[in-house]
């Protein structure tokens, strides 16, 4: 894997060509990028989709580029209940241990944890960190009793998948971004130390960051706050890689990443300073994407994405459930259907598409929509032959949307400076 990969989630699985295009305009460039199709557990559940398919769609894309790098299809967000969901089709595996965060693990384990890792008490200096991160016993205690059960279980399911998969090569990440609070320096340097301790070869790890990172729209918190987090986590996930030869490829992963605009300045700067990889998941806008592209389009493509907005709009509280955690949605904010009812192609378009300037743009409506695509899948191949029907403008949007508003202001300025 690069130092930099993208995780290219599509829900449909008919964006893998518009996507790797935008990746090898990066190569051409200078600039590698390792793709990663990336579909969860639930997302295949909601629209009745296969991991084969994901990883059919990609070879596909990967083919018909001629594309000579490498990629990966990931089973993202996976536990020992729904793994083998994926076994036969994955090659990078994203071990959710979140729900294990907080929760104590047996008090010998604990206690034998402690004595293991004894010699991390005291003062580190960290290059990359001003201040020495302090360690003490009961520090060291405090971050067993919160986190040693969730690495017990990313052991746990790494065995499982390392029996598994034989003599496969696969990718791992271990994920902790869904739970409160961040976790500090210290603890994510520890927690490395106890995966590492599993013989785990982490690629990527997501840890839990400060404010929102809502679906599909701009980061909201202090900048100057995930700044410092994302520096620190750099230099400790760095120092890590050379404390633990078993760590010597990994690097943070960013989940949520698509559209968080106002932070790729920060994180670029801070890649550059460290000479850092990075990992960003970019899931749902391929999807907004597609809308926007069906809107363009005019006709019976416009027509569609109403009357998706319309259903969307009647079944909010059902759709938004499940990710109530990342978005924020208020619903006096959302336009009555029988207004978006009489849009023309550019009106819909523009209060879709990501773009904070234009007057037009709501990122109530854009929230929604992101949740939507349930309601497409509902409709079968009624939608999927308009994505066919119209793919010259689906495939311009999805390609310039992962190159111009990702790719370039994250990687490409970086090769520029």
């Amino acid at each position: 894997m690069h130092k930099y990969s993208l995780g290219v989630g599509d829900r449909f699985a008919r964006q893998g060509r518009a996507q790797l295009q935008a990746i090898m305009d990066a190569q051409a460039l200078g600039i590698d990028i390792t793709p990663v199709w990336n579909k969860s557990y639930r997302e295949h559940l909601i629209i009745g989709s296969t991991p084969a398919q994901t990883r059919q769609a990609a070879d596909t894309a990967v083919n018909v580029l001629h594309f000579k790098d490498d990629y990966f299809v990931d089973a993202d967000h996976i536990g020992l209940k729904n793994v083998d969901f994926f076994l036969e089709s994955a090659d990078f595996f994203t071990i959710d241990v979140a729900d294990m965060i907080g929760k104590p693990a047996e008090p010998k384990k604990i206690e034998l944890f402690l004595k293991q890792h004894e010699r991390f008490l005291g003062d580190w200096y960290i290059p990359g960190i001003e201040s020495p991160l302090i360690v003490t016993p009961e520090i060291l205690a405090s971050i067993a009793r919160r986190y040693l059960l969730a690495i017990e279980e990313a052991g746990k399911i790494y065995a499982y998948l390392a029996i598994k998969k034989g003599s496969s090569p696969f990718l791992v990440e271990v994920s902790m971004d869904e739970t409160e609070a961040p976790q500090s320096p210290i603890e994510i340097f520890i927690i490395l130390a106890g995966l590492a301790q599993k013989e785990i070869p982490l690629a990527t790890i997501a840890p839990k960051f400060s404010g929102r990172f809502n679906k599909g729209i701009d980061y909201v918190g202090r900048l100057e706050e995930f700044a410092a987090e994302f520096e620190q986590d750099v230099a400790a996930v760095q120092f890590a890689s050379r404390e633990f030869s078993i760590l010597q490829h990994v690097k943070l992963s960013i989940h949520s990443g698509s559209d968080k605009f106002s932070l790729y300045p920060t994180i670029r700067q801070i890649l550059q300073r460290f000479n850092a990889g990075v990992h960003l998941k970019t899931a749902g806008t391929t999807w907004l994407e597609e809308i926007i592209g069906l809107a363009e389009a005019g006709g019976d493509g416009l027509a569609l994405v109403k009357d998706i907005y319309c259903q969307a709009y009647e079944r909010l509280a059902e759709l938004t459930q499940p990710y109530a955690t990342v978005i924020d949605i208020a619903a006096e904010q959302l336009p009555n259907p029988k207004v978006v009812a009489g849009w023309d192609e550019e009106r819909f378009a523009n209060a879709l598409r990501h773009d904070p300037q234009n007057p037009a743009f709501n990122k109530h409506f854009r929230q929604l929509l992101h949740v939507a695509y349930k309601i497409a899948a509902e409709m079968g191949p009624k939608f999927l032959e308009q994505l066919a029907k119209h793919e010259s403008h689906v495939f311009r949007n999805v390609r310039d949307n992962l190159f111009e508003r990702h790719i370039r202001p994250l990687f490409l300025a970086s090769a520029n400076n």
